[in-house]
């Protein structure tokens, strides 16, 4: 009969096994997951980073626009009086909703701004910390 073959023993890995081990560097012990996003993505062009704001800013002038227009129409044409009264509260309404609108996304370019400026800094002091740990 033949000899079945030998298990490998505890010593003996194969050298996908060690692949599969976690590095233990200090580098990769020091840096959390979420900084490591930091080291992983890519830079943005300023069109991904401000296009939330612009698109809110311009759907918010339309708006405004479009709540002007049914203001001025309901008190300057001569309409029935059901038509004035609903125009007269529809027209402001728009007004207010793109006003608001308008002035969220731009207060949000200031605040992304402020915060890409965070980002950037604490990106600089992780690699100033990893390098002084790795000396």
């Amino acid at each position: 009969m033949e000899a079945l073959p030998k298990a490998l023993d505890v010593e003996e890995k194969s050298p996908e096994s060690k692949d599969l081990l976690p590095s233990q560097t200090a580098s990769s012990l020091c840096i959390s997951s979420r900084s490591e996003s930091v080291w992983t993505t890519t830079p943005r062009s300023n069109w991904e980073i401000y296009r939330k704001p612009v698109v809110i800013m311009s759907i918010g002038g339309a708006i405004l626009l479009f709540g002007v227009v049914l203001t001025c129409l309901a008190y300057t044409l001569g309409l029935g009086d059901n038509i004035r009264k609903v125009l007269k509260m529809i027209g402001p309404a728009f007004l207010s909703l793109g006003l608001m609108m308008l002035v969220c996304g731009l207060v949000w370019v200031p605040i992304i701004k402020k915060k890409h400026k965070q980002k950037q800094k604490s990106s600089l002091f992780q690699s100033v910390k990893s390098f002084f740990l790795n000396c």
